[in-house]
């Protein structure tokens, strides 16, 4: 890959991450205290992230790999979701911002897999090229994270510029994007079925009783997880962090460092130890979150932040070697979009119904009583991390099951 491409994508993906991360750690404290939403309301604004991405892949089939090059429609989606946020910044309650903001991630969440496409097509060795590019993703959410802690817009109720300046990073990355490498469309002519948009082509995996234990572990898993992310912002403010939106960012240096040493525990742990480990630290994190304060405590809140990095990793990442691996060349593609669809979108979105109701039970006075709120998603992480520690089985080799 030549210098200048390099740089490109560095930048596409800077930008990328920058918009997702100016605005969504930081809105459920936003929808809490400009617009006196409560956590229903929270947890309907967070599910349109899972929305987005059960919607993503019929944008992704039907139109991004048959007709239009794709940085095009990224420019395209990108300057739509630029008006879109602007004028969710401008709205005056709930009823009137959320239309908005589930536009706009239905226009997002297919950017995730278009940025992917246009990197991978510049490469010709992505298992070593594409971190190098992606790490600018992350570099970006931790930017944009200490940005908002810098200016103070959490304590000084500014955090309606959190939109704004997104809004104007999307617009960079609409117009820059039609000067990002071509990208032509991969199934141009082809015939694109429900099945293959959605990855029903490797439902047979399902046959496999520990696939099938992973499976249903990774869609129950992301409801604790919706959790952490509608809100741990909104908590970490009411009990008195500095700065919360810069400190979660400590959440994607840890994610950036264990993504490093990642290749070093899987050759000791194996998939079942990485998996439960993974799980596990789940547990730990809002343990941490449930006793932790900003005074003697605030430790907890920190290593709560911190475990992000093996709470996602070694679940996640590992998740997906192992879907990889198991699922064998035939359908690779398939299995890990009909995991994506399974846990994005409907584990993710039955968390983010759940966590919005969990805490609405247990408002107290002006305040959350965050104690209880954070013991329920333990509770589902250490259940989930029971049953597949007793369920699940690896055999460190790739099966021979048809997907049929």
């Amino acid at each position: 890959m030549n210098l200048n491409n390099r740089i490109k994508l560095s930048t596409m993906m800077f930008l990328e991450f920058f918009i997702w991360g100016s605005w969504f750690v930081t809105m459920g404290t936003y929808l809490g205290k400009n617009l006196s939403s409560g956590g229903v309301d929270i947890g309907s604004a967070y599910s349109t992230q899972s929305l987005g991405a059960i919607i993503a892949p019929f944008i992704i089939g039907l139109i991004a790999d048959k007709f239009f090059a794709a940085q095009r429609i990224l420019g395209v989606l990108h300057l739509i979701g630029a008006a879109l946020l602007w004028f969710a910044a401008d709205a005056l309650d709930f009823d009137s911002f959320f239309p908005f903001i589930l536009g706009y991630m239905i226009a997002y969440m297919p950017t995730l897999a278009l940025v992917n496409s246009i990197s991978f097509k510049q490469m010709t060795d992505p298992g070593k090229e594409f971190p190098s590019i992606r790490v600018f993703g992350t570099i970006g959410w931790i930017v944009a994270g200490l940005t908002i802690g810098w200016l103070n817009w959490e304590q000084d109720g500014n955090l309606v510029l959190t939109f704004k300046m997104a809004a104007i990073a999307s617009l960079i990355l609409g117009l820059f994007s039609f000067v990002l490498p071509h990208t032509p469309p991969v199934k141009k002519g082809e015939k694109t079925s429900f099945g293959d948009i959605i990855g029903l082509d490797a439902i047979g995996l399902l046959k496999n009783r520990s696939f099938l234990i992973f499976f249903l572990s990774s869609v129950a898993i992301c409801v604790p997880l919706a959790f952490y992310y509608n809100f741990t912002n909104p908590f970490l403010n009411e009990v008195g962090m500095k700065g919360a939106a810069g400190v979660q960012s400590l959440g994607q240096v840890s994610e950036t460092l264990f993504m490093l040493l990642m290749p070093l525990f899987f050759v000791r742990l194996g998939v079942k130890k990485m998996l439960a480990i993974g799980m596990i630290a789940w547990v730990v994190r809002y343990l941490f979150f449930a006793f932790g304060n900003a005074d003697a405590n605030y430790w907890m809140l920190i290593g709560g932040i911190v475990l992000h990095g093996i709470c996602y990793d070694f679940f996640f990442v590992t998740g997906q070697i192992y879907t990889d691996r198991l699922a064998g060349d035939r359908f690779k593609s398939a299995a890990q979009g009909f995991i994506t669809l399974a846990t994005y979108g409907v584990g993710m979105l039955i968390g983010s119904i759940i966590s919005g109701m969990v805490v609405d039970d247990h408002v107290v006075g002006s305040g959350h009583d965050w104690y209880s709120i954070w013991i329920v998603p333990a509770s589902i992480s250490a259940g989930v991390a029971l049953l597949f520690l007793l369920l699940f089985k690896d055999n460190n080799k790739a099966e021979t099951t048809t997907a049929s």
